[in-house]
């Protein structure tokens, strides 16, 4: 399935039914009056989370959605039937923009969320609500209104706990593909994953959280350079972020984990200042490679120099990632318990 994270979508909610003129002809009730009836409210435009979904694949053939109309009011004081709610279901963690400007709608971060983005128009009335002592046949009656009609723009935000960041090439499918179920692609040449790819961590006593590999992020992503400009709005709700550095490239050069670690950081600032606040952890990979290993403590030293945990991990054999989950654990754990006591309830609906 492609992974599609943006959409935009023209929505038409329904239009009233129209009021009816209509008066009572029954044998044996003289003087019957007006009976034209009210005409039916159209149907809403409604998004709602659904967590079965991941991508907002299905709005990229389909741009132009529009709900049904209201019926007509009828004589016999028989209002119309009104339309029915056009229910459009997108991933959970969807904003909403208009495309009129830089206002959200709706942040649907919550499965079964639902926002009511294009209100239905409201029925016209019948004469029957325009009968006087003094005008006792009323030939007035009101169409319907309109319903909202307008322009969005849909924003997928996935939901994951960690997010993972780091140069291409430094391991961070390898590892996503032994710490969860998650199969990226793995390839010994740059860019080798094309989208962000999830995967769900079970450690024990059924804890659980949900770690986003994000692809492509080099120097000058958040001015577009490679791709992580497009993806790094992934980890914008995540507890914490994983810095995945190397000390040995590829090709057998060396690298300078902490330069690598403070570019990719001025990165984030430039996308996002509280994306860059976030708690970090930081993980050596590759430490079966001899030139690793004897590079590890002195890089060690140097990020608790600069009060940052570094694990040293390597992702093909294992060794360090139990006590890596277990750090991640707990700050992410750490983090949905400040969330929980600081944050109220929020309402599973919302209003345009």
């Amino acid at each position: 399935m492609q992974f599609i994270d943006e959409a935009t979508i023209h929505v038409k909610a329904g239009d009233g039914g129209n009021g009816c003129i209509a008066f009572r002809r029954e044998a044996h009730v003289p003087r019957g009056g007006p009976s034209g009836g009210d005409g039916g409210h159209g149907g809403d435009v409604v998004l709602v989370a659904d967590g079965q979904l991941s991508t907002l694949l299905d709005f990229k053939y389909k741009r132009h959605y529009k709900a049904e109309r209201g019926e007509d009011g009828r004589g016999k004081d028989q209002y119309g039937k009104s339309g029915r709610d056009l229910i459009l279901r997108v991933p959970v963690g969807t904003v909403v923009w208009a495309t009129d400007g830089d206002q959200i709608i709706a942040d649907l971060g919550q499965p079964n969320a639902r926002c009511v983005i294009a209100r239905g128009g409201r029925g016209g009335h019948g004469n029957i609500h325009f009968k006087t002592p003094w005008n006792q046949a009323p030939r007035t009656a009101r169409p319907g209104t309109p319903g909202q009609e307008l322009t969005v723009r849909l924003e997928l935000k996935l939901l994951a706990d960690v997010g993972l960041l780091g140069y291409p090439s430094v391991g961070k499918s390898t590892f996503i593909s032994k710490i969860s179920r998650a199969r990226p692609k793995v390839a010994e040449y740059p860019f080798t994953t094309l989208i962000p790819n999830l995967g769900v961590v079970h450690l024990s006593d059924e804890r659980s959280f949900v770690v986003a590999d994000i692809p492509g992020l080099i120097e000058g992503a958040a001015q577009g350079a490679g791709l992580g400009h497009r993806f790094l709005r992934h980890v914008e709700r995540t507890s914490v972020l994983l810095h995945m550095v190397e000390a040995h490239s590829m090709t057998g050069e060396g690298r300078e984990p902490m330069k690598d670690f403070d570019t990719l950081n001025a990165e984030l600032d430039s996308y996002s200042r509280d994306l860059a606040e976030k708690p970090q952890i930081v993980a050596l990979n590759k430490v079966d490679l001899p030139e690793t290993r004897a590079r590890a403590d002195e890089i060690e030293a140097e990020f608790a120099g600069r009060g940052f945990e570094l694990h040293v991990i390597s992702a093909v054999t294992g060794e360090g990632i139990a006590a890596l989950l277990e750090a991640l654990w707990r700050r992410v754990d750490q983090h949905k318990r400040l969330a929980s006591e600081s944050k109220p309830n929020a309402p599973s609906e919302s209003i345009l």
